[in-house]
């Protein structure tokens, strides 16, 4: 049997590269994030700042104080997004395989760095303003008298094509691979080269391991919810019986769900049952937290495989 020419291999090759099953079970690996401590030290403690901001800028706001609660909305915004990317920077060094650095360096490291995540996305929205106008030129001209109706047939088409695969990349490759690639030490024009070459050779790649994640991420919320309501159900029962207050149990398992217990009668709840209410809540708003960090580290575990599930394919290919 003849060899087949060499481009005509290498092409074979290329298309046959890409390991799908390395590159789920990395994904799926990503659930292991729950256990480590140092990413889930910052990401919950990020969360709570995030909470206690955002706690403050509504109470600022009820007392009509604007300024101070747009400040507090902003240090909230800070806080969450600064901290997710310290996180992202700790969970991509056990990814690389690299030694994890310090939480203080992490936090450090994010606050130099992170404002790239933020330039990288502005110069992508920049682009797709542009191929937005591109797509309202093209209206324009299919309004025109003559040609106007033939150019729309082509228009109709590419309109639909153009719109649907940007909306899938902006999903799939965009908003989550952003934060990874400068996670890994890419700068901001890097990080947009980057994800363009994402976008043209592994839109496909990208969109079943993100699926995939979702997936995992979906499965970890779950069974922490279920962990949470049915350990927050006993809790509760047991808490009225042995206590001996007069409460719904439903009135110490609201800090379980992220609300606060809103109490407009104070004579029909007894007076002793308020403190324990109330410390029910803090508690509960707690392991809230907690419940909310563990499939949000697995995600962000999981961002960083498909980033270098896809780079390890590229390097792969630019090998040949």
């Amino acid at each position: 049997m003849p060899t087949p020419p060499e481009p005509f291999a290498s092409l074979v090759a290329s298309r046959r590269r890409f390991d799908w099953w390395q590159a789920l079970v990395r994904v799926l690996s990503s659930i292991e994030a729950v256990r480590d401590g140092h990413a889930l030290y910052v990401l919950l403690a990020s969360f709570c700042g995030a909470g206690l901001a955002t706690a403050s800028a509504m109470a600022s706001f009820g007392r009509e104080d604007v300024p101070w609660a747009i400040g507090q909305g902003a240090a909230a915004l800070f806080i969450a997004f600064y901290g997710a990317n310290a996180a992202g920077l700790l969970l991509m060094d056990r990814a690389m395989g690299r030694a994890p650095r310090d939480v203080a360096d992490a936090v450090r490291d994010a606050l130099g760095i992170a404002h790239r995540v933020l330039l990288a996305l502005a110069m992508m929205l920049v682009l797709a303003a542009a191929l937005a106008g591109g797509l309202l030129g093209l209206y324009w001209l299919s309004g025109l008298p003559r040609i106007g109706p033939w150019l729309f047939v082509l228009v109709v088409p590419a309109t639909v094509l153009i719109i649907g695969l940007t909306v899938l990349a902006g999903v799939v490759v965009v908003a989550p691979l952003t934060g990874p690639t400068v996670w890994a030490g890419a700068s901001s024009v890097q990080a947009v080269a980057t994800i363009g070459r994402l976008i043209r050779d592994r839109l496909l790649q990208a969109a079943v391991l993100v699926g995939g994640l979702s997936l995992a991420t979906g499965l970890v919320g779950a069974a922490a919810s279920a962990m949470v309501l049915l350990g927050g159900r006993v809790m509760a029962e047991a808490s009225v019986f042995v206590l001996g207050v007069d409460i719904p149990p439903e009135a110490l398992m609201a800090g379980l769900l992220g609300r606060t217990v809103q109490i407009t009668q104070g004579a029909v709840v007894p007076a002793k049952a308020l403190s324990y209410i109330s410390a029910a809540t803090v508690g509960g708003g707690m392991v809230f937290a907690l419940a909310l960090v563990m499939p949000t580290l697995v995600y962000l575990r999981g961002v960083c495989e498909v980033y270098l599930a896809l780079r390890a394919a590229d390097a792969d290919a630019d090998a040949q």
